[in-house]
């Protein structure tokens, strides 16, 4: 080749990739931007095989020759998944798996594709007591925002990360940080987190959630009203006041409704904070990362003193958080201070039956995603009929196999538990976007009757002898997809 004609062949060489809207130009033996798509040979060629799901114990190779198949899985114990399928990208096109099998004496159909999401985010729940920010508050990654703190539920703070503000709506760094994160948390990798005002986080789904460098280890049994509520039958003759300290709400034993049904006498405890009803307290302390998730270390700083009419010298108190994890006992002195104390066993065994009754502190990801707009395209010439599909539960939504739930009200707006996909199920386009797995299963006379692209229809056959497939064993916490409505 000499110097003249070598620039004009290599341009001829490239080939323009039209799986989403970047349309890179991608020359012989190279990738796109975003990894997923290469020019093999002159012709635009996914990178990674589609992933096929077998309902047996072991992983099945599918990737072998069309030749060697034996054919045990072909039917209904395999399921194509949307991971390396391939876009509708451009939307006028059908999908790129649109596979006809028969279940249990009935014709279906599962539409596969990988959806290309601007729309979508991560609800965040993670397992803690702890003070992580203010409600609100912005979620920095890499200095960039990239979400916010939303409601406290029960013994779990939630975040919401990612969304079409965050891709989109701010500077470049910002899309890109922010499409980086999304896909490290699909893709069940650990990511760092500054919440203003708040705490440090690292946080990867299906782990326990790491605090200001401290891993969490249990999630509360309860508030602290619920706590002596469960245990107030086993501190029955053991104490005379316990304190369960909680930054929502702290639980006194004696006023406790508990505590006057077993006919305990008033201690003469006089605790911080606004009584909301007998035993229980809001606001004993701010909130923080001490005990039961206040910023308090030391729990005496909670009490402002002892009724001299009611309490005496003696008096046993137990204060211990909802965790079980800080507990400290004492006894009053003749001046009515409390005086710490060695914990009896009795009352050390209802200490650990606390943390025994405390669930592993986890982080959990769920993927929101709107399914609407053009991916519709790809299954249906009429994309409402699709949509009106799925809410009379005429169509099954998975995302890699996993099962989806689809929210109330307009759209196919679906969430799922990364956990329960596929490994590396998410990848990105530059736009920026997320792209994530997506199905429909259905009856093939519904398929049809919502305009469906039934003559694009091919068996798992043709997907094996393609030669472009991977198979892996099917994930037994999912249910099979063509079971059941379908």
């Amino acid at each position: 080749m000499t110097a003249v004609d070598s620039a004009p062949s290599r341009a001829a060489r490239k080939i323009e990739c039209n799986a989403c809207p970047v349309l890179c130009q991608i020359s012989e033996g190279r990738s796109g931007a975003c990894d997923r798509y290469a020019n093999v040979g002159g012709e635009l060629t996914r990178v990674d095989p589609v992933l096929l799901l077998g309902r047996q114990a072991a992983a099945v190779e599918f990737s072998r020759p069309a030749a060697d198949w034996d054919g045990r899985l072909v039917g209904p114990d395999v399921f194509v998944t949307g991971v390396g399928a391939g876009t509708t990208y451009p939307d006028y096109k059908p999908a790129p798996f649109i596979i006809g099998s028969e279940v249990d004496g009935i014709d279906t159909v599962t539409v596969v594709t990988e959806g290309i999401f601007s729309y979508c985010s991560f609800r965040v729940k993670i397992d803690t007591d702890r003070f992580l920010g203010p409600e609100r508050a912005l979620v920095r990654h890499q200095g960039e925002a990239v979400g916010h703190v939303t409601t406290q539920e029960y013994g779990s703070q939630f975040l919401s990360l990612g969304g079409v503000h965050h891709l989109t709506a701010g500077s470049k760094r910002e899309g890109r940080i922010t499409c980086d994160l999304m896909m490290a948390m699909g893709n069940r990798e650990p990511v760092d987190l500054e919440i203003e005002g708040g705490a440090h986080l690292r946080v990867q789904a299906g782990q326990a959630p790491i605090v200001n460098g401290h891993p969490e280890r249990r999630m509360r049994v309860g508030c602290g009203s619920a706590t002596i509520g469960i245990f107030a039958q086993q501190w029955l003759g053991e104490v005379d006041e316990v304190v369960v300290v909680d930054d929502h709400i702290t639980g006194v034993l004696s006023e406790h409704q508990a505590g006057k049904c077993l006919d305990m006498p008033a201690s003469g405890i006089r605790l911080r904070g606004r009584k909301s009803t007998p035993g229980r307290y809001f606001q004993v302390a701010a909130p923080g990362t001490g005990w039961g998730g206040t910023d308090i270390t030391d729990p005496l700083t909670i009490i402002e003193g002892w009724n001299p009419k009611v309490a005496r010298p003696g008096l046993r108190l137990l204060m211990v958080s909802t965790t079980g994890d800080d507990a400290e006992y004492f006894v009053l002195d003749e001046s009515l201070q409390p005086v710490k104390a060695e914990m009896p066993a009795a009352v050390a065994r209802v200490v650990d039956r606390i943390g025994e009754n405390c669930e592993p502190s986890l982080a959990t990801v769920l993927f929101v995603a709107g399914a609407g707009g053009s991916l519709r395209a790809g299954v249906t010439e009429n994309p409402v009929l699709l949509t009106r599909s799925i809410k009379d539960l005429l169509v099954k939504v998975t995302c890699g196999g996993a099962p989806a739930y689809v929210w109330p009200g307009g759209g196919i707006t679906v969430m799922v538990d990364v956990a329960r996909m596929p490994a590396r199920s998410f990848g990105w386009v530059p736009t920026p976007a997320i792209v994530a797995p997506i199905e429909f299963t259905m009856r093939v006379a519904d398929y049809r009757a919502l305009g469906g692209h039934v003559e694009r229809m091919r068996s798992l056959a043709d997907v094996i002898a393609q030669g472009h497939a991977r198979g892996e064993a099917w994930d037994v916490r999912n249910p099979w997809p063509a079971g059941g409505t379908v």
